[in-house]
């Protein structure tokens, strides 16, 4: 699995959590990727509850650190 296969599959299952989130990527490295996730206060938990397995998974089977940040859209409004 390459770092970008694992930000899509990652993609997949927060837009499943929650079909409103606004979800920003940024590759660190070959291995690495950072995911900024921004929705409504009544989806964040539902998203980190869908992204932690998945994301353990990927760490320890893969070697691939995909790293979930979620954020309250209300409060943290997502980048231009």
């Amino acid at each position: 699995m390459s770092i970008d296969d694992a930000t899509k599959q990652m993609q997949t299952i927060i837009s499943a959590a929650s079909s409103g989130a606004i979800i920003k990527t940024a590759k660190m490295s070959d291995e690495e990727a950072r995911i900024s996730v921004y929705a409504s206060a009544g989806d964040m938990q539902k998203i980190k509850d869908a992204t932690f397995q998945p994301a353990m998974d990927m760490l320890n089977k893969d070697g691939m650190d995909v790293q979930v940040f979620v954020y309250d859209s209300a409060v943290t409004p997502p980048p231009a």
